[in-house]
């Protein structure tokens, strides 16, 4: 039996042995604050590259010591952090695996900077966030050059694939939305050309055969927030900008109000297969999607890959284990490991 799951995709000059993503998922490990990943950080990826996953998107890495969430997240600000995230990325790739990381800026929702930057001086709700200064018209391009930087940070040490962090109500969020962008400069006039600008100049770091992912929030669930529609209208623009991939989320902007979040198993799926068909480009679905059966069910017919977040942080070989359920004949299991698979 052919399992869609495990079978490989070219995605520009990225190919990948099966469709498993693993999501970013912050760490908040970095317990020198510096930014730099560290021993957990090298066990916590590799091993899943041992354990048989396609594509290892590292966590939220931020392009500024002031965009982290808090003070133990990754940054990518200076060339002096090159050398410990390549170390992760050799590792990896020394484990048949690949591997991009999430560049970000969190704006408004930094937890541990006096006073944080955003399109406009909107405060996230509740603590333990700060008031907010709107940014200068003439200081964004210093802020989309940070993104551009920490890019050709990442192309250095040896990355496969860039996603950029335009979901979860962090700074190209932040811009994107009616909600929090309130700007009656060019970049509260055309809501996506913050996100355009930083797509553009990421892309010229990247290599040209180098797939750029571009992680978004299809949906708002506070009151007032958008909808379907208008991510689509993002997309398409960060599309014409360069991005060759989405990786479709929801939410993030502020807490629900009369719309709620769903919480059963592929309720994010449909918004994944909207973008796909709105915008004719690959899509990573992702939400709950821990049950091999549910994950391969997906694969073609609504999203070309499924991200698993939460059942990779309790089960690093779950490619691996996926394989036996489905019964798959080349089960992905690392030879010093194999013994235990044999009945």
């Amino acid at each position: 039996m052919t399992l869609k799951l495990f079978s490989s995709y070219d995605l520009k000059g990225l190919h990948l042995k099966n469709r498993i993503v693993m999501a970013p998922m912050c760490q908040y490990a970095v317990q020198a604050k510096d930014g730099k990943p560290n021993d957990w950080h090298y066990v916590h990826y590799v091993s899943r590259a041992i354990g048989g996953t396609g594509l290892i998107i590292m966590e939220m890495t931020d392009v500024e010591p002031d965009g982290r969430i808090t003070d133990f997240d990754l940054g990518l600000w200076s060339d002096e952090h090159i050398p410990a995230f390549a170390k992760i990325i050799d590792g990896v790739h020394a484990h048949n695996g690949k591997i991009g990381i999430q560049l970000a800026h969190a704006g408004r929702k930094t937890e541990d900077v006096a006073v944080p930057i955003a399109p406009s001086a909107i405060k996230f709700p509740g603590s333990p966030y700060r008031m907010p200064r709107a940014l200068a018209t003439d200081e964004i391009q210093s802020v989309v050059q940070k993104f551009a930087d920490a890019a050709r940070r990442a192309v250095k040490a040896g990355v496969d694939t860039i996603e950029l962090h335009g979901a979860h109500g962090y700074l190209i969020h932040q811009f994107q939305s009616p909600l929090t962008n309130k700007r009656d400069d060019r970049y509260g006039q055309e809501l996506a050309r913050f996100g355009v600008e930083v797509i553009q100049a990421v892309k010229a770091e990247m290599p040209a055969d180098m797939p750029l992912l571009f992680r978004i929030s299809a949906v708002e669930y506070a009151d007032g927030g958008y909808d379907i529609d208008h991510a689509i209208e993002l997309a398409q623009a960060y599309k014409a900008a360069g991005v060759d991939a989405f990786h479709v989320s929801t939410g993030g902007e502020g807490p629900p109000g009369e719309k709620k979040p769903g919480n059963h198993p592929g309720y994010q799926v449909p918004f994944a297969r909207k973008i796909r068909e709105a915008v004719g480009l690959p899509v990573i679905a992702v939400g709950r999607l821990e049950d091999p059966l549910r994950s391969e069910s997906i694969i073609d017919s609504e999203a070309d890959f499924v991200a698993i977040g939460r059942a990779l942080l309790r089960d690093p070989y779950w490619a691996a284990h996926a394989a036996v359920a489905l019964g798959h004949g080349q089960t992905p299991i690392a030879e010093p490991y194999r013994a235990a698979y044999e009945i």
